[in-house]
């Protein structure tokens, strides 16, 4: 094919759109299916034969704008409506027991 006025004219036509899930230019129109995430699939594509496309869009990624706050009530045991236990108390008791 040559790159002058003949390959013009098959540049005005979309066949792939951005994907309502993902975010990619992926989604294929005429398909309405999304090549990267599968979207409507309720299971998001992947593959074990490509690691690294797994490792770029696992958990932890993104934002994580509610596991990062579960992570911290994890820590601190799940406590609501009390006080912290004090830092002070905590340093002397372990500085009286060595």
């Amino acid at each position: 094919m040559t790159k002058g006025t003949t390959s013009q004219g098959k540049r005005g036509k979309r066949n792939t759109m951005q994907c309502r899930r993902c975010g990619k230019v992926s989604y294929h129109i005429q398909k309405k299916r999304c090549a990267a995430c599968g979207y409507p699939a309720a299971k998001r594509r992947s593959y074990q034969w490509s690691q690294k496309a797994i490792r770029r869009r696992t958990t932890g990624t993104g934002r994580m704008r509610h596991l990062k706050v579960v992570a911290r009530k994890v820590k601190n045991g799940f406590r609501a409506g009390t006080a912290p236990p004090s830092k002070k108390k905590a340093a002397r008791a372990a500085a009286a027991g060595q």
